[in-house]
């Protein structure tokens, strides 16, 4: 049996999805969504004899968001598929496949919005001084906690980062994030100075014992785990007497919250978190690393 070729549809979704990969560095998890929602998207207009993407798509789209919503897709999930899509039209008006960009003028469906978790001031300085800095897994976690705060990384960033992605010197660590895109982020002064600590009285020791290449470890060479440091992070919110649910994500949610409060600029933050979402990528502008620099200093409580 000869196996059919192509639709048009399915090429250029390939190839708008083959960008993502290539030069917005999405996750596979990321583009495995986005492929879904194509998917569906393509079959849809299959169903209305539509083959192929047009600059005329703008009521067959509203079709789909209608069926969508019959279908029982929550607005979440509704507004999810329309960032795909007009991602999709975005790259063909690009490529010069498309004159007009029929998803542009469609506005997301309304959400109801789930606000992060987000500790005071006052909280995070009980829970960073929590450590017992007398001890060496103190130091070390007094250093996790600091960063982690101090930068906005979500968990897996922060235990993923070896000694080699920390410029103490010029203030910044680098990170790799969701589909390994590179970021550079300040540290400041507090962290910097945990981090030293952490260097100078307890990682340069167990460095002569064991050769692993990242910045924090836990037993037997190995690095700390996002798991260790929910562990870890949970006990010292008992010990704070915290009463309230805290993860890694909320430190991540305040370092964000507590910049914007101070009156840092919102692209400049989402910058420094590594947010990458396609339907908003033409807002961002380029920040230098010196800019972001000042902007943590002013800005960030612990700069």
């Amino acid at each position: 049996m000869v196996k059919p070729k192509p639709s048009t549809a399915d090429t250029l979704i390939d190839q708008f999805l083959n960008f993502l990969l290539v030069e917005k560095g999405l996750s596979k998890k990321t583009l495995e969504t986005y492929s879904r929602n194509l998917i569906r998207y393509r079959n849809f207009l299959a169903e209305h004899k539509s083959a192929v993407f047009s600059h005329k798509d703008t009521p067959l789209i509203l079709k789909y968001l209608i069926h969508l919503r019959k279908s029982g897709l929550a607005a979440r999930s509704r507004a999810q598929h329309l960032v795909t899509i007009r991602g999709l039209y975005r790259f063909l008006v690009q490529e010069k496949i498309l004159h007009h960009d029929p998803a542009r003028l469609i506005d997301l469906p309304k959400t109801s919005l789930k606000l992060p978790d987000v500790l005071s001031q006052e909280d995070i300085a009980l829970l960073l001084q929590a450590p017992n800095t007398d001890k060496p897994l103190g130091l070390r976690d007094a250093a996790m906690l600091e960063l982690l705060y101090a930068t906005g990384l979500r968990v897996s960033e922060l235990v993923n980062i070896k000694l080699q992605d920390i410029n103490l010197e010029a203030g910044f660590v680098r990170i790799f994030g969701k589909g390994s895109k590179e970021r550079i982020v300040p540290i400041g002064m507090q962290a910097k100075e945990k981090i030293e600590h952490y260097l100078k009285r307890v990682r340069s020791k167990q460095s002569k014992q064991h050769s692993s290449p990242y910045l924090f470890i836990a037993r037997a060479d190995r690095p700390m785990t996002r798991q260790g440091f929910w562990k870890l992070l949970r006990r010292y919110a008992l010990q704070t007497g915290l009463n309230k649910k805290i993860t890694p994500h909320s430190l991540r949610h305040s370092f964000a919250s507590h910049l914007l409060e101070g009156g840092a600029d919102l692209r400049a933050v989402q910058v420094m978190l590594g947010h990458v979402d396609i339907s908003t990528t033409q807002i961002y502008t380029h920040v230098t690393r010196d800019h972001l620099k000042q902007l943590h200093r002013k800005y960030h409580p612990r700069g």
